[in-house]
């Protein structure tokens, strides 16, 4: 397939298109983004050698230019010195390099033409490229989303099993169990000596503040009745 054929066919392309009838479109973008690239870099390299036979059309029209003007002037010097022969002589070779001249320039001019046009095709093939590239930043993006969007899904399915919720109640029967029996540790021990005295000095606490509160409002309603 030639490189233009190909760039045809990249360009008048349908990305979303083909991306909506494709079975595994992530696959497609690739292969589409690789061709994109290999035409891209044939594009270039044909236009860089259009450029580089360009200059060496440029050196020749120069030689040649110079040998015409040398044959202009050589026909003009035997004008002057009356040798009309050796006058016609040089005109003839000036008019063979003014031919060659001519024939050089009209290349130049096709040549400046196909670069353009390489140019052109460049400019556009990199747009295209550029949207695969950013449909496929957004198709790995969904991708990504998706597969994230199923691994929950499983959790939550996972997490309400039957043998997950069963797993979790027997976790919970054997805390509460940990917990009656921490309960049950000091249960029916007969107080110690050091356990009564605490006792009693609580209670002498808890008796003392009792009066005090009862003094205060004692003191409080007498207050009340001098005013």
């Amino acid at each position: 397939m030639g490189i233009f054929t190909r760039f045809r066919d990249i360009v008048s392309s349908n990305i979303n298109a083909m991306l909506d009838k494709a079975e595994d479109p992530e696959k497609l973008i690739k292969l589409m983004i690789r061709e994109m690239e290999d035409t891209l870099v044939d594009l270039k390299a044909s236009c860089a050698g259009i450029m580089a036979e360009r200059k060496k059309m440029e050196r020749r029209l120069q030689e040649l230019t110079l040998r015409e003007n040398q044959w202009d002037g050589r026909a003009r010097l035997a004008v002057e010195k009356g040798r009309d022969n050796l006058a016609r002589d040089a005109l003839i070779e000036k008019r063979r390099f003014t031919l060659m001249v001519a024939s050089i320039e009209a290349e130049l001019m096709e040549n400046g033409n196909l670069v353009s046009r390489y140019q052109d095709d460049i400019r556009q093939l990199e747009g295209k490229l550029g949207q695969a590239r950013e449909k496929q930043r957004l198709l790995v993006q969904r991708h990504v989303r998706a597969r994230q969007a199923k691994k929950a899904q499983e959790e939550i399915r996972r997490m309400d099993n039957y043998e997950t919720i069963t797993k979790f109640e027997q976790l919970e029967n054997r805390i509460e169990r940990m917990e009656a029996e921490a309960d049950l540790v000091n249960f029916g021990r007969e107080p110690s000596l050091d356990d009564e005295f605490e006792g009693l000095a609580a209670d002498d606490d808890i008796e003392a503040e009792l009066a005090s509160l009862k003094t205060g409002k004692t003191e409080t309603g007498n207050v009340s009745i001098s005013s």
